[in-house]
């Protein structure tokens, strides 16, 4: 069967924190910004980039920025949520099992190289600001979760998995482990972690009836 694919979508407008009241933004100005703002962090690192660095590297003045987004950390998170989302597909191959393994596998390859690092750092960032933990889990945290969560719902109603299984008990399971890993580096995201996940879900929760 040939498998079937989606984008993951994002949505920057669920939180306020990375849209200001004002002149209306520039399509223009706005992709250029975001397009500066991935260029720096690839090449300084999460910790390295400034609302300045952006401004010069895009070619706009910071008061554009400042009018758009309340924080560097705003820039970086809707820059990083739209790259991810563009490297990431939902699979829809018929098999649950098969669909979580490139899902997560896909997910893990974007963190396990420079993404990795930016993914710490918003992080770092929601555990210090309130605002921009619920931004994050808005634009970031609530796609993925919309990803999986699609993906399990359709094993549920091809009858791979059981009718009752907690749904979001189930991805937080999965995203748990990958966070931990992500945080702690004591181990890798790699296709084997995603094998071992993927298995783990789908055999424990398989349905027998």
């Amino acid at each position: 069967m040939k498998t079937k694919r989606t984008r993951i979508k994002t949505d920057s407008k669920r939180s306020g924190i990375t849209a200001r009241p004002g002149r209306p933004r520039s399509a223009t100005a706005h992709t250029s910004i975001l397009a500066a703002a991935l260029t720096l962090l690839r090449q300084k690192g999460y910790r390295s980039v400034t609302i300045e660095g952006i401004a010069a590297e895009a070619g706009v003045g910071k008061q554009t920025i400042y009018r758009w987004w309340p924080s560097i950390a705003a820039v970086i998170l809707e820059a990083f949520a739209q790259y991810t989302a563009d490297r990431i597909e939902i699979p829809d191959s018929g098999n649950v099992q098969s669909d979580l393994q490139v899902f997560l596998s896909q997910a893990f390859g974007v963190l396990s190289r420079e993404s990795g690092q930016i993914a710490r750092g918003l992080m770092s960032e929601a555990l210090l600001d309130p605002a921009f933990a619920d931004a994050m889990r808005d634009i970031f945290i609530a796609s993925r979760r919309s990803a999986l969560r699609e993906i399990l719902t359709k094993g549920i109603e091809r009858g791979e998995l059981a009718p009752d299984a907690d749904i979001e008990l189930i991805i937080d399971l999965i995203y748990g482990p990958m966070w931990y890993r992500l945080l702690n580096n004591h181990a890798p995201l790699d296709v084997k972690f995603a094998d071992q996940l993927s298995e783990m879900i789908a055999g424990c929760l398989a349905w027998h009836g």
